[in-house]
This record gives structure tokens, C-alpha cells and sequence, in this order.
């Protein structure tokens, strides 16, 4: 048992040393914890959030200034005042997603009752602002206008009030989601990459002969690349979570990180085994890269990550339990979002360790059939 333990303790290590003189892989590990996080929170946001704004205010009234003093941040950027000439060169050059015009006379034609058009630019090119943008345009000239008409900011009462109250995210934030979701995500891709990448490395390198004429068995060179790799990444998902989404980011975490690193410890000995599992299917690194699309896309968008699990198919749901991601999704967001303790994630890290015992029994039947095969 303490040789057994002492083979599988130097094997790992020397997948260390392998994956250190990988300068690749080393990019790819620092790459997909800090700047794909990062980018994956800010640069893409699902709503407007400092849209590019210019006002050609042709009417000069108190109503043109109560419009143009509407739009601020996060939504808007602050307005820039344009001439009617600077707005197609501005829009040509990028400037500015949206040009609102609004015409001589427009107070006195609202006072008079009758209907005044304001033109609005925008430009379509910019599809993740365009179309939600023109919409909150639309309701803050039509609910200024209705404003200054009544000259007072009354609200129409309804026959039922709304109480709404937004937990875990009060602002809406996308950044708080798409950053942890980030995390979450790279720990299942990079942790298959590696494992796999590293049995592969074994076989192309003739490495692999060498280790089946030492006194080691197949579940210890299991053992070896599934500790080590698992390794790695657990602490760069620790890493990740406490410089990045805490540090630059400054995503608050409700939950326990320890109880969430327990869970991605539990995660990563069933995505590790798959890509054991995954290795020995493949017999170079391109077919490995293939089968890895076919594997992550539906692990990644069908886990409930991307999409609320109630929205799917029934049978998509089903089929999902037997993933270790769709658990682990469960899990993290449980204790990331909404604090959760151990007491309601229990049920998940059950599951996730069951389907990885699976995976990992029958990545190592697979492996000992590859070995014996190579004998």
C-alpha cells in the first residue's frame, strides 16, 4: 500500500514537471483564469450599459433639455450635444450607437396636442446594443414627454402592486453571473484538455513504454495524471475566484469558498477520468480536439448554465442527470449566488461523486485495454 501510494505521489509529480516544460499549455492555463474570465464579464454584456449617445437638439426648448438630461449612466453614456452636419461623419467613424434628433418646434407641436416625430439613428452594426437600446430610447422620450404634460411625475396607480425584490443580484449585474459562470465552466474544459492532453503526450512521446516496463500498475498512471491535473486546476479556479471575480472584478461571493472548492475537487475526478476516458479514444491530439468539441458543447450549454434547466425539454433534462456538470452547475450556483451550505448542496455532491466513480472505473478499463494493446 505505501509503495502503491509513494508510485502514484512521483508519477504525479512528473506530470508536473511535463506540464511545466509545456509553454502552450501554460498559456492556456493562465489564459482561461484570468483574461477569458475577465472578458467573458465585461466585454460582451447581454444588456446597454454605456451606450454611446449624441443629441441634436434643433428645438433648444425646456422639453428638448429635460430629454437630453434623461440619459445617464450605467445605461448611456452622457449625451453629446451634435450639430445636424456631425452626425453622419460620427456615426461613420463609430462614435456613437445612437443620434437622437429632435426637430424645431417640437415643444410648441406636443403643447398644440398634435403627434411630432423624433428621429432616431442607429447604428444596427452594433447588434448587442442596437435593439434592446432603441427600446429604452423609445420609453424614456415617451415617458419625459407624458411627464412634462401632466407636469407632474404622478404614476398611474394599478388595481394590484408589484412588490419586487431582487435577491442575490439587486442591480442585475450580468458581470456577477458571466464571471462565476466563467469559473465554472473553464474548470470543466481545461481539466478534460489537460488529462487528456497529458496521456497523449505520453504516446507520442514513446514515454508510455517506458512506464509499462516500471514496477507501476495502470491504476496508479490513472492516479498519477488524475491527482496532478486535478491539481492544477483547483488551485487556479482558487485563484481565479479570489483575484479576479473578488479582486477585479469585485463580484461578491455569498457562499463558502472551501465548500465550493470541495465541490470543484469532487467535479474534477469525474472530468478528469473523462478525459482519461476521451485519451484513449483518440490517437493524436487532433482527434482528441475533435472529440473534446463534441463533448464540452453539449456539457456546457445543456448543464444549466447557459440556459435554466426548466426551459429545456423533458428528455434533455433526463438524459443531463447522467453528466457531472449539470450537478456541479447545481452546486456552484447554489453556493456562489445564494450562500447555500452543505445541508442543500449535499444531494448534488452525492451525484457528482457517484457518476465520477463511474467514469473513472471505466476510464480504467478502457486504459488497461489500450495498455495491453500496445504490450
Amino acid at each position: 500500500m505505501h509503495t502503491s501510494v509513494a508510485n502514484v505521489f512521483r508519477l504525479g509529480v512528473k506530470e508536473l514537471w511535463s506540464l511545466a516544460r509545456d509553454p502552450m499549455m501554460m498559456v492556456l492555463i493562465v489564459y482561461t483564469f484570468t483574461l477569458s474570465i475577465y472578458v467573458a464579464a465585461t466585454a460582451v454584456p447581454e444588456s446597454v450599459y454605456r451606450a454611446a449617445i449624441a443629441i441634436v437638439d434643433e428645438d433648444g426648448s425646456p422639453l428638448s433639455a429635460r430629454i437630453a438630461s434623461s440619459f445617464y449612466l450605467p445605461h448611456f453614456q452622457s449625451p453629446r450635444m451634435v450639430s445636424l452636419a456631425e452626425v453622419d461623419p460620427g456615426m461613420d467613424q463609430g462614435e456613437y450607437t445612437f443620434v437622437l434628433d429632435i426637430p424645431p418646434n417640437f415643444q410648441r407641436d406636443v403643447l398644440a396636442g398634435n403627434v411630432p416625430a423624433i428621429q432616431l439613428n442607429v447604428d444596427a452594426t452594433r447588434m448587442s446594443q442596437a435593439f434592446t437600446g432603441s427600446g429604452y430610447i423609445q420609453q424614456i422620450v415617451a415617458g419625459e414627454v407624458n411627464e412634462f404634460l401632466l407636469r407632474t411625475r404622478s404614476t398611474t396607480t394599478l388595481p394590484v402592486e408589484l412588490a419586487l425584490r431582487m435577491r442575490f443580484n439587486p442591480n442585475l449585474e450580468t458581470t456577477w453571473f458571466a464571471s462565476l459562470m466563467e469559473i465554472i465552466n473553464n474548470v470543466t474544459m481545461l481539466s478534460i484538455v489537460l488529462t487528456g492532453a497529458a496521456l497523449i503526450r505520453e504516446r507520442e512521446h514513446g514515454t508510455i513504454e517506458h512506464l509499462l516496463v516500471m514496477p507501476v500498475t495502470p491504476a496508479e498512471i490513472m492516479l498519477a495524471k488524475v491527482w496532478s491535473m486535478g491539481l492544477v486546476v483547483l488551485l487556479a479556479a482558487m485563484t481565479a475566484l479570489v483575484l479576479v471575480v473578488q479582486g477585479a472584478l469585485q463580484v461578491p461571493v455569498e457562499g463558502a469558498i472551501t465548500l465550493f472548492m470541495l465541490a470543484v475537487t469532487l467535479h474534477l475526478f469525474a472530468t478528469t477520468s473523462m478525459g482519461i476516458f476521451l485519451a484513449t479514444l483518440a490517437r493524436s491530439m487532433p482527434q482528441f480536439g475533435l472529440l473534446l468539441m463534441l463533448v464540452l458543447l453539449p456539457l456546457m450549454l445543456l448543464s444549466g448554465g447557459a440556459t435554466p434547466r426548466e426551459s429545456m425539454p423533458q428528455l434533455v433534462q433526463d438524459v443531463m442527470l447522467i453528466a457531472p456538470t449539470t450537478h456541479f452547475v447545481a452546486a456552484a450556483q447554489a453556493i456562489l449566488y445564494r450562500g447555500a451550505g452543505l445541508g442543500v448542496v449535499w444531494p448534488q455532491l452525492l451525484a457528482i461523486i457517484g457518476i465520477g466513480s463511474v467514469l473513472f472505473f471505466a476510464s480504467l478499463s478502457r486504459f488497461r485495454q489500450t495498455i495491453s494493446q500496445m504490450v
